[in-house]
């Protein structure tokens, strides 16, 4: 069975794909148990929180996407009324985006520090955004003590050693359908070194849609084809990398079983 640490139900095409029930449908029909739901700004948590409470299988966080507009207007008290939510399992997305906004680089850091104090006090896991800005990711994520509650650097394609010093801290790396992707290979490369007790799978639904299906609405079901790559990468069966993904997913977000 696999799980979709990473998707956004709520921003999915039902022009392209269908209905939400039809899209859980056909994962559950290839083995997807369990579907992580992810929240990118305040206003949209209520989306995420009735699908968690609508469906068994589905879960939701609360956080606020780096790339959001008026990081420096977060409403902490909102952010810890939606985190301390029962059907929130973890905070974020969260992190620092430099690649596309770098220019908000002190609003995206005092977003993260925030979310990181939310995490600490509503004691649940933080979902990771990070794309060229390893030091300052690692940086914040050591002195503000996000260790206490751990997490996931989601959707990873930065580096080995920030993968590597991620887990040292405790974090578990997730991978996503870039991994199937023709100029993947030193993504691949990282993947196949990293510790499979440390990886999860994900598809980062709507975007990012894994060979075969490149150019189509991504959706959970394909979260199998992430799995096989990974499987290829580490030579062994699917089912394997199914069942340690899984395991994974719970041992990270603990409030899922």
């Amino acid at each position: 069975m696999f799980v979709d640490s990473h998707c956004h139900l709520d921003r999915l095409d039902p022009e392209k794909v269908g209905s939400i029930d039809k899209v859980l449908d056909s994962a559950r029909g290839r083995g997807v148990q369990g579907f992580l739901c992810i929240a990118t700004h305040l206003n949209g948590f209520q989306d995420v929180k009735i699908l968690a409470d609508q469906y068994d299988d589905v879960y939701c966080s609360a956080g606020i996407h780096p790339l959001q507009d008026n990081l420096t207007d977060i409403n902490i008290e909102r952010l810890l009324e939606q985190a301390s939510d029962s059907s929130t399992v973890a905070v974020g997305e969260t992190g620092l985006d430099y690649h596309y906004a770098k220019e908000t680089r002190a609003a995206q850091l005092e977003s993260f520090e925030k979310h990181i104090e939310v995490a600490k006090q509503v004691n649940k896991p933080l979902i990771i955004h990070t794309r060229s800005a390893v030091q300052d990711t690692l940086d914040m994520l050591v002195n503000k003590g996000a260790e206490q509650v751990g997490g996931v650097l989601h959707c990873f394609t930065e580096s080995l050693e920030m993968a590597q010093k991620a887990i040292e801290m405790g974090f578990y790396i997730s991978f996503s359908g870039i991994l199937t992707f023709k100029t993947a290979d030193s993504l691949r490369a990282i993947a196949k070194t990293l510790p499979l007790d440390r990886i999860l799978i994900e598809t980062d639904c709507p975007w990012l849609a894994p060979v075969p299906y490149r150019g189509k609405e991504n959706q959970p079901a394909y979260v199998v084809e992430v799995a096989q790559i990974m499987a290829d990468i580490h030579k062994v069966s699917i089912s394997e990398i199914a069942n340690k993904t899984t395991e994974n997913f719970y041992k990270c977000f603990p409030l899922t079983v």
